[in-house]
């Protein structure tokens, strides 16, 4: 399967805004965004014009890299929610929370989204007793995630606790890390997306 295999910090620097791709890494000084804060490339300072097509692509390519899915991945959940019934923004943002690998990072038990789909690969975690290894799988409320036993002494799944405090986790969802389980109570909303995105952006591009 492709994945992207460059400088994580530089899809930052393009989107213009902290993508939280590097974990625990984006919140310390050592941020290249913080150092950094304009595109890549020699005429990152330079100021251009953007056109609206290029402004909805920004917002497309952001939300796509955040929860790191491939394009074509990305339009087939912006399909499925244009069916769903209820607004196909909201419907969208909500396909991609609903991932499981969204939610072990949300949950505590990796840095990132990029760490929780490696774990998830290797078969780490349990979904209602049964073990599960595919990233992209859609939660639902009471589903029940919990951490193999002979997993939990993972230096990254331990690390990733500590810092969980400092992220927060939403509240749709329960992180108990001292017995290294996850409770999903709800579906997700728009307003457990705290993250500045403009989800009719991405609507308005794919419509054309």
């Amino acid at each position: 399967m492709a994945r992207y295999t460059q400088a994580k910090c530089k899809l930052c620097r393009r989107e213009g805004t902290k993508l939280f791709l590097k974990g625990d890494r984006c919140y310390t000084d050592k941020c290249a965004y913080e150092k950094r804060p304009y595109p890549p490339g020699h005429s990152g300072r330079m100021r251009h014009k953007m056109s609206d097509y290029a402004i909805q692509l920004r917002e497309k390519q952001k939300v796509r890299r955040m929860y790191g899915v491939l394009e074509g991945q990305f339009r087939d959940y912006y399909h499925r929610a244009d069916g769903m019934k209820g607004v196909t923004g909201h419907n969208l943002l909500m396909l991609l929370e609903r991932r499981l690998d969204n939610v072990i990072y949300r949950l505590g038990f990796a840095n990132s989204r990029d760490q929780a789909r490696q774990l998830v690969r290797h078969g780490i975690f349990m979904m209602n007793g049964r073990r599960v290894n595919i990233p992209s799988m859609q939660v639902k409320p009471e589903d029940v995630i919990t951490v193999r036993e002979e997993a939990r002494k993972i230096p990254v799944i331990n690390e990733a606790q500590e810092v969980i405090a400092r992220r927060g986790c939403p509240e749709w969802l329960e992180s108990d890390g001292a017995n290294f389980k996850g409770t999903v109570k709800a579906m997700p909303s728009r307003e457990d997306i705290q993250f500045p995105i403009n989800e009719q952006l991405i609507v308005e591009l794919y419509s054309k």
